[in-house]
């Protein structure tokens, strides 16, 4: 069994790129642990799903981005959209603002899914911005406040249907947000902002690459040619930066093919079942919550079965191995699984019965390898 490829948390992940940008622009308190050109006006633009070992292997269709300075940083367990948009907007990892994976333990009974910030079950989805306000949720005050409140025009292009949801108020509040349709008004909303004020950051949102990862595999033909567009997207935002702008292009995951024969089905493997009273995370990062001195028997039985397909520790080694981060909250810890388990290779712990749209997905994301975790960090400048 190898090793986890452990996030290099205040050395090189994503929770160093903002404070290393605002650092930049005069925002006080915070320390650049990731070197960046010198700027006044910058446009961070996270793409959905780039990751690293991805964008490597198909240059051909990347030549812009291929061509740019800088190199792979680790996004931050778990490495999923949810977790890792709440890092970009708070400078922090999932262990200090509590958002620790795609599903988890809001209660002792009930998961939130934080990407709808509800929960969908039996044909229908509960809106849980008044039970969880996402405000008080997430209580991590946001960098976008933060840089907002000492001068700095904080912008926010993600798509309109994104507006006032759970995800943005915890990770985005604070920003001017801008609602966008497609590419082409993602990339005005940037070129707008970069050039108005004297010292600007704009956040961009594209989504649409880690969809085609995820219903055709990462490096399928779908995906090359979205890449392709993502290309474009950069290149168009870079050719107008005026002369203090930056661009710096990141993503929040890597993915993985997860082909069928590696998938091992959780509402179909009574041996995983016994003992467990939730299942939250996803394929590739699971929160296993048990039931009352049942862990040491889950633990073994999930050993047993998944032996050199996951890495598993219960959640205080997890959290000492830091997985989470150097320093995990109160409220954090208490929606970590009381067993953390990492797929290894291309396996995924799947629910049928459950997550029956998940399951299908031929790419997935979220643990502790290469290919889920190192992501780019890419600069450019004005010509």
């Amino acid at each position: 069994m190898g090793s986890p490829l452990v996030p290099r948390y205040g050395s090189g992940s994503l929770s160093d790129v903002v404070p290393s940008i605002m650092a930049g622009l005069g925002v006080p308190g915070l320390t650049p642990a990731v070197p960046l050109p010198e700027a006044r006006k910058v446009c961070l633009l996270l793409v959905d799903g780039l990751g690293w070992a991805q964008l490597k292997a198909h240059p051909g269709d990347a030549p812009f981005l291929t061509s740019l300075a800088g190199a792979e940083i680790t996004a931050g367990f778990p490495a999923t959209t949810a977790t890792s948009l709440t890092t970009i907007g708070t400078g922090v990892p999932a262990g200090r603002h509590g958002i620790v994976g795609y599903t988890f333990a809001a209660s002792d009974d009930e998961l939130i899914n934080a990407l709808s910030w509800g929960l969908h079950a039996g044909g229908r989805t509960e809106d849980f911005r008044e039970k969880y306000v996402p405000e008080q949720f997430q209580p991590v005050e946001t960098l976008f406040q933060r840089a907002a409140d000492h001068g700095v025009r904080v912008r926010v292009a993600t798509h309109r249907t994104f507006e006032g949801s759970g995800l943005t108020r915890a990770a985005f509040r604070g920003g001017d947000f801008g609602g966008t349709l497609a590419m082409g008004d993602l990339a005005m909303t940037a070129v707008e902002a970069l050039t108005s004020g004297d010292r600007t950051f704009c956040y961009a949102y594209h989504s649409e690459l880690d969809l085609l990862g995820h219903v055709f595999g990462p490096g399928s033909m779908a995906w090359r040619f979205q890449l392709r567009q993502v290309d474009r997207l950069a290149e168009t935002i870079a050719g107008e930066l005026p002369p203090d702008g930056l661009l710096v292009v990141t993503a929040d995951h890597g993915m993985v093919a997860a082909p069928e024969e590696d998938r091992i089905d959780f509402d179909s493997a009574e041996d995983l079942r016994s003992g467990v009273r939730m299942l939250g995370g996803e394929a590739r990062a699971r929160h296993v919550y048990t039931e009352p001195g049942a862990l040491a028997d889950v633990q073994a039985a999930w050993s047993a079965l998944l032996d050199g397909r996951a890495w598993l520790l219960p959640r205080d080694e997890a959290i000492a191995a830091g997985w989470f981060g150097p320093g995990v909250t109160d409220y954090a810890r208490g929606r970590i699984g009381d067993l953390v388990v990492a797929a290894q290779g291309t396996s995924a712990i799947i629910r049928s019965k459950v997550e029956p749209r998940m399951s299908l997905l031929s790419g997935q994301h979220g643990s502790l390898t290469a290919e889920d975790q190192l992501i780019p960090l890419l600069t450019a400048t004005a010509a």
